[in-house]
């Protein structure tokens, strides 16, 4: 039975094994506890080198432990349905890979795992794939990583040369920002066997409901001219044209629009970032303004 502080280091590969041996060492030394590895790739019998790669990364972890910490070792192979995927070539095998990917996310959270993903291995496409499937699945504990690798020492370690960088060699994670969509709207995690456009426009319908709720509650707190103003505002007139609209003047709209913009903070729970002004506006209360 996993616990929740149970961590998992989940990697894309191809023919560089060195890349999990990086991220892994990178995260010990960062102080955290990983159990579990599980390295994401495509069909070895398509690409020689993954082959390698997947024995070379093997030897790194004999008997249920890495370096004598106690840490297993585990492949995913992509699939399509009982079929190995070789490359992702067409919409087809990244539909039927992003699935796959999916599916890994959500059993590895049902399970209780706190998730490291490092994407700096393997197809480009893959990495993407991963992002977009980790979204979905991701708590804010959660991370997303590249890691940064010297291009004189990366021709070095090239295919598993070198397994472990020194501190000077410089090879650093650093940590990929995205918004964990499935942690703000979790019915998003319940679609089933979504494609990802299918995952997208659902995200896109959440974040849009949500959206016209803030919108309401904005409007409903302002007065009657700040009203005016929002409307002109989110038609896309900027402010000395609003001015002229409404026979008042430029700093009358401009302490109008600041008491708006306050009311979109508070409603959207940006605090005092990112600065807004009347492009967010626009881009927010123009369906709002339309339908009326």
């Amino acid at each position: 039975m996993h616990t929740l502080t149970d961590s998992t280091l989940v990697a894309t590969l191809a023919g560089g094994p060195q890349i999990v041996t990086f991220a892994l060492d990178d995260l010990l030394q960062r102080g955290e506890a990983i159990h579990h590895v599980l390295a994401v790739h495509l069909s070895p019998q398509a690409d020689p080198l993954t082959a390698q790669a997947l024995a070379r990364l093997s030897a790194e972890f004999l008997n249920g432990s890495y370096k004598g910490r106690p840490c297993c070792l585990e492949f995913f192979l992509l699939r399509s349905g009982e079929k190995k995927i070789d490359d992702i070539m067409d919409e087809t095998a990244a539909n039927a890979a992003w699935s796959a990917l999916y599916e890994l996310m959500a059993r590895l959270k049902t399970e209780g795992r706190h998730l490291h993903v490092c994407v700096a291995g393997g197809r480009r496409m893959l990495a993407l794939l991963m992002m977009s499937a980790a979204m979905l699945h991701f708590d804010h504990q959660d991370c997303l990583w590249h890691m940064y690798t010297p291009g004189k020492f990366l021709e070095r370690a090239r295919d598993g040369a070198i397994m472990h960088a020194r501190p000077q060699d410089g090879v650093r994670l650093i940590q990929v920002p995205i918004a964990p969509w499935g942690a703000y709207f979790p019915a998003l995690r319940t679609l089933t066997q979504p494609s990802p456009l299918d995952a997208i426009a659902a995200q896109t319908r959440q974040i849009a409901l949500q959206d016209q709720e803030h919108c309401r509650a904005v409007v409903g707190r302002l007065t009657a001219r700040e009203r005016e103003v929002l409307r002109e505002l989110a038609r896309g007139a900027l402010p000395q044209v609003v001015a002229e609209r409404l026979s008042i003047t430029l700093k009358t709209v401009h302490t109008h629009k600041t008491r708006i913009l306050t009311e979109c903070r508070n409603e959207w729970g940006l605090g005092d970032t990112p600065r807004l002004d009347y492009h967010f506006l626009k881009e927010k209360f123009h369906w709002f303004f339309e339908q009326g």
